[in-house]
């Protein structure tokens, strides 16, 4: 814990919430991922925008925290990483999203969008956090 450079992780959650802003943004996928859900941008102005980001920010927080622990060696730099971050994301959250998906009954589209955003995500969050230590 006490290698652990706190920057890191608070850059690396920043990182990740703003790749998830741009994914679910009309420049690429919001509208293919209304599509698979059945929604349409109204069905999204009830939501207390403040409140969602803050807490999906801190849940941010704590993945990159988590994340941040387990590459928490010199021997892991940036190509490491970001190799440990994208099999957290492919290996493990893609296929939490897709069996969740498959029992729910959802698209393969949505399992595609939601799977591949957090493939990104961690591996983005792995290369900052084995570069930066």
């Amino acid at each position: 814990m006490s290698t652990l450079n706190i920057w890191a992780v608070l850059v690396a959650a920043i990182a990740g919430h703003l790749i998830g802003a741009v994914w679910y943004s009309p420049m690429l996928f919001s509208n293919a991922w209304m599509d698979s859900l059945g929604k349409r941008e109204d069905d999204f102005k009830k939501v207390n925008m403040g409140v969602l980001l803050s807490t999906t920010f801190v849940f941010m927080l704590i993945m990159a925290f988590c994340l941040a622990m387990f590459l928490n060696s010199p021997e892991i730099g940036m190509t490491e990483g970001a190799f440990y971050g994208f099999l957290t994301g492919f290996g493990w959250i893609f296929f939490v999203i897709a069996t969740n998906s498959m029992f729910e009954q959802r698209p393969f589209k949505y399992t595609l969008i939601s799977g591949a955003h957090w493939t990104v995500v961690f591996t983005v969050m792995g290369l900052i956090l084995g570069y930066w230590k």
